[in-house]
């Protein structure tokens, strides 16, 4: 299989995977809202190769990696593709969990997460753990590599408790992963200050250095499409990806879209609801869904008191009973 990276525009745009946010329903509406040419790029939520290997829990596990029939036709419509990450520190599990991801699944790459900050997870030597653990981290690679045909990529961070960037870099090079995409914060500073993109400047450059071949994005505080166009062209990288910025705009990846009207903002709530209650109604509370209420419910008058009315709701009828009721107010 050829490697999809490889045929991507540039900048790349992607949606960064996010626990409990980058499920199948959300993708969709995410792919959905978006103009493909930029967004090109997808990941699952976070899944763990240890939980993938045990045999009751990855039932559980592998919800991470659901892909509903209607996601996977929109996606195909704008030729957007997905990428699932996975996550731990063995790299025999990775080998073995990454070859039956590529038997059992359709997806278009593997990404390892070596820049999850969570203190819980480091602590047990995974995710940006393993930035202090270049040998194993290699490793880690080469075993996923082995294992599958789809091209595998890094997410990370520029260090732990400080920036240790051309260094960790010039290891990761050394495994040629097919892309690294590199937050430019440290572990320490989990989601805190600013992003520091002299840091990923300074990452992309090694790459320069080692293999032009492997592509090279950017993370944190990417706000706008134009941003991330000036930010691709100022620090010399192939694209961004963006996290948090989702949560002020579900409309991101379409910047010449209008401002959305509040009975667009609402149909959107609407259609987001409709699509978890039929991926996960009986397996997931309500109250997952509700994060993701409030960039729906604003930039419109009695938008917060719609938004307080939505977190009070109980089941999905009265999710849709109080969103139809105020389009039409």
């Amino acid at each position: 299989m050829p490697n999809f990276w490889k045929a991507l525009s540039k900048p790349i745009f992607a949606l960064a995977p996010m626990e409990d946010v980058t499920d199948t329903s959300f993708r969709e509406v995410v792919a959905g809202l978006s103009d493909p040419e930029y967004l090109q790029l997808l990941f699952t939520e976070f899944t763990s190769i240890d939980g993938m290997n045990h045999q009751k829990g990855k039932i559980r596990v592998s919800e991470r990696l659901l892909v509903s029939r209607s996601e996977k036709n929109v996606r195909r419509q704008k030729n957007i593709k997905l990428v699932a990450q996975i996550w731990g520190n063995k790299p025999e599990l990775f080998h073995k969990i990454a070859r039956e991801i590529t038997a059992e699944y359709e997806f278009d790459g593997l990404d390892i997460n070596m820049g999850c900050p969570v203190k819980n997870v480091v602590k047990n030597g995974c995710c940006s753990a393993l930035i202090n653990q270049p040998e194993l981290a290699k490793e880690i690679i080469l075993a996923t590599k082995e294992a599958t045909h789809l091209p595998v990529s890094v997410k990370t961070r520029t260090g732990v408790k400080s920036h240790d960037t051309e260094v960790w870099i010039s290891h990761l090079m050394e495994t040629k992963p097919a892309a690294i995409i590199l937050h430019g914060r440290t572990q320490k500073q989990q989601s805190d200050g600013l992003a520091d993109w002299d840091e990923i400047a300074k990452g992309a450059r090694i790459r320069d250095q080692m293999d032009p071949g492997v592509l090279f994005l950017g993370n944190g505080d990417v706000q706008s499409v134009s941003q991330g166009l000036a930010l691709t062209a100022k620090y010399g990288i192939d694209g961004v990806m963006i996290g948090r910025g989702i949560f002020h705009d579900p409309w991101f990846f379409n910047p010449e879209h209008q401002p959305p009207s509040k009975s667009e903002r609402l149909s959107q709530l609407i259609l987001h609801t409709q699509l978890f209650e039929e991926n996960w109604g009986g397996k997931k509370n309500l109250n997952l869904l509700k994060r993701f209420y409030k960039i729906y419910t604003n930039d419109f008058q009695g938008a917060a008191k719609l938004r307080a009315e939505l977190m009070e709701a109980t089941t999905f009828a009265e999710v849709y009973r109080i969103a139809n009721a105020a389009k039409f107010d």
